[in-house]
């Protein structure tokens, strides 16, 4: 049974930076794609940033690139997502997805995960 646990979040002012962490337990794969996502009230969920596991090679919304950094520790089973630059408009629940074995290259679509984290918000004041 896989099991995604996130932490991190809260408030900060416009500028400011926080990180995001994903534990992902009850997995004996090593070839999948995990990724954050966010939704804000009302609006459609949408991806944020994907790693590869494998190859640990991350993947980013055009909105968030230059300012977000995903990785991974492998020997700990978790992905982080340090937020940078934060701005009003970054404000929504994030959450910690995990897919079936394979790669992030359909990483967007929400179907591809089965596996999600109970979310966590984020809020940026202006």
């Amino acid at each position: 049974q896989v099991h995604v646990a996130q932490s991190g979040g809260g408030s900060v002012q416009n500028g400011g930076n926080l990180t995001l962490s994903c534990v992902v337990s009850g997995s004996t794969s090593v070839a999948n794609c995990v990724a954050w996502f966010r939704q804000v009230p009302g609006e459609a969920r949408e991806g944020v940033a994907a790693i590869y596991s494998l190859t640990g090679t991350p993947v980013y919304a055009d909105s968030v690139l230059d300012r977000f950094h995903i990785s991974q520790d492998k020997d700990k089973n978790m992905v982080s997502l340090q937020m940078k630059d934060l701005r009003p408009e970054d404000t929504a629940i994030y959450y910690c997805a995990r897919s079936r074995p394979g790669n992030c290259n359909y990483w967007t679509t929400q179907s591809v995960y089965p596996w999600w984290g109970q979310g966590t918000q984020v809020t940026v004041s202006s």
